[in-house]
C-alpha cells in the first residue's frame, strides 16, 4: 500500500492500520523526516515493513522520483491512496497569495493526476489493484459549508472529475477507483487509547475512525464489487 500525505492526520492513521493488517506500507510526506517518523512508528506498532519517501505533490519532479523510488522496492502496488493535498483556509479570494493558491491547486489536482500516472505501471502489475482518493465534500455541487479558500474548492473539484473518468476508464482492466467525499472530520491517533473511545453517535461529528472504516470496507469487497464513491450526510 502506497499512501501520500502520510506524515500526519488521516494518512498516518491509515498507514498504521495498514501495517496492523499485514500490508507492506510505503509512505510519503513533503518532508522525508516526517515520512520516516511514521515508517518507524509502523515498524514499532505492528512490525510491518515500512519505507519512507519525500514527495511534494506540487512538484512534478518529486512525484516522479517517489514513483521511481517505490519501483526500486517492489514490482507492484496493490493499493494507492491519494491522501495528500494542501488545505487552504479563507473564504475570500484575497485571503491567500498567488503562491499559496498555485500550490494548493497543484498539490490537490495536478499532484493526484501525476501520482496515478507514474504509479500506473505498478498498479497494472498487480492482480487486484485499487486507487483510493480522499477528496472532500467541498467537491460536491453547491457545498458551501467549509470556510476553505476557493482554491481548495477548485482543487477538490478537479480531483473529483479526474477520479470519475479514471474509474470509468480503468474498470475494464479490473482496477477499482474508490473516492471518498467527507466533510471536515475529527483527527485521531490510533496509538492513543482515546482512539477506541471516540464518540461516534448520530449527533457527533464524523471521525477519522469512520472514514478509515469506509476505506477498509471498500477495499475488502470481492473484485466484482466496484464501489465508486462514499458521500457523507452532514449535520
Amino acid at each position: 500500500m502506497v499512501i501520500t500525505g502520510a506524515g500526519r492526520g488521516f494518512g498516518r492513521a491509515l498507514a498504521l492500520h495498514a501495517g496492523r493488517l499485514g500490508a507492506e506500507v510505503l509512505v510519503s510526506a513533503r518532508s522525508l523526516n516526517a515520512a520516516q517518523k511514521v515508517a518507524d512508528e509502523i515498524a514499532a506498532d505492528s512490525g510491518a515493513s515500512a519505507d519512507a519517501f519525500a514527495c511534494d505533490l506540487a512538484d512534478p519532479a518529486t512525484v516522479r522520483a517517489f514513483a521511481e523510488g517505490v519501483t526500486a522496492h517492489t514490482d507492484r502496488v496493490d493499493i494507492l491512496v491519494n491522501n495528500g493535498a494542501r488545505y487552504l483556509e479563507g473564504p475570500d479570494l484575497l485571503d491567500a497569495d498567488d503562491n499559496a493558491i498555485t500550490d494548493t491547486i497543484a498539490s490537490g489536482a495536478t499532484g493526484t493526476l501525476l501520482t496515478v500516472k507514474h504509479f500506473l505501471p505498478l498498479l497494472r502489475a498487480s492482480a487486484h489493484a485499487d486507487v483510493v482518493n480522499l477528496v472532500s465534500a467541498a467537491a460536491g455541487p453547491r457545498d458551501h459549508r467549509s470556510q476553505a479558500h476557493p482554491a481548495f474548492y477548485a482543487a477538490k473539484a478537479a480531483q473529483a472529475g479526474f477520479a470519475d473518468i479514471l474509474s470509468h476508464r480503468l474498470r475494464p482492466e479490473g482496477i477499482r477507483v474508490i473516492s471518498l467525499y467527507p466533510p471536515d472530520f475529527t483527527d485521531g491517533d490510533p496509538r492513543h487509547p482515546a482512539w477506541d473511545r471516540a464518540p461516534r453517535t448520530a449527533g457527533d461529528p464524523l471521525t477519522a475512525q469512520s472514514v478509515l472504516d469506509c476505506v477498509l470496507f471498500a477495499l475488502g469487497q470481492p473484485r466484482d464489487c466496484f464501489i465508486r464513491s462514499f458521500h457523507f450526510e452532514q449535520l
